[in-house]
């Protein structure tokens, strides 16, 4: 199975490097030095990756091959995809791979059928269930443990505690402040990776 682990941006300097903009949620693994990466598109790959470093907070790859600015440049804007066992599961005990999520039958806590999902996406904040309701409209449903309660792989399914207005029509303002303001209490992502 094919993950996309990262995407190249600018060149860095003279000698080759790149910027990447990282995708997986263990670069250290899946973008190491050593690690051969096909590409989209796939005349530019694929790559062995020479050498990777931090700097100012962003991830730069040199790859073999590519030794200067010319070279680096002409890779901006490539996907670099990681081939993978399809059995594999992440290191994190609560997170998942994106194929391992896409097409889960999504329920509520007390059974009731919500749909299944069809995407995953990642934002900055948090990761969002893109789901399929059966009447083929979509609802989002933010990944986060309040919410989203189980997932069971064997089952095949997400169960979820969607708060008041999540699925339905009928939003009702949960919590609120001494000043009649609603509050909303966000939590942390406990979603997985897309690599």
């Amino acid at each position: 199975m094919q993950l996309v682990v990262a995407r190249i941006g600018r060149a860095h300097g003279i000698k080759g490097e790149v910027t990447v903009e990282v995708r997986t949620d263990e670069p250290e693994l899946r973008l190491a030095p050593g690690a051969v990466l096909a590409t989209d598109p796939a005349s530019a790959g694929p790559l062995t990756i020479a050498t990777g470093r931090v700097h100012s907070g962003r991830l730069l790859l040199r790859f073999e091959g590519v030794s200067d600015r010319n070279g680096a440049e002409a890779l901006r804007n490539t996907l670099l995809i990681a081939e993978i066992d399809p059995e594999e599961l992440p290191e994190g005990e609560d997170e998942y791979y994106d194929h391992q999520l896409i097409d889960l039958d999504v329920v509520t806590e007390d059974g009731q059928e919500v749909g299944r999902i069809t995407e995953i996406s990642h934002l900055p904040s948090q990761d969002l269930f893109i789901v399929e309701r059966p009447d083929g409209s979509e609802v989002m449903i933010p990944f986060v443990e309040e919410i989203v309660t189980d997932i069971d792989l064997a089952e095949q399914k997400a169960v979820i505690a969607p708060p008041p207005g999540l699925i339905d029509d009928r939003a009702e303002v949960v919590s609120s402040r001494d000043d009649g303001a609603a509050s909303r209490h966000d939590s942390g992502d406990v979603s997985g990776d897309d690599a």
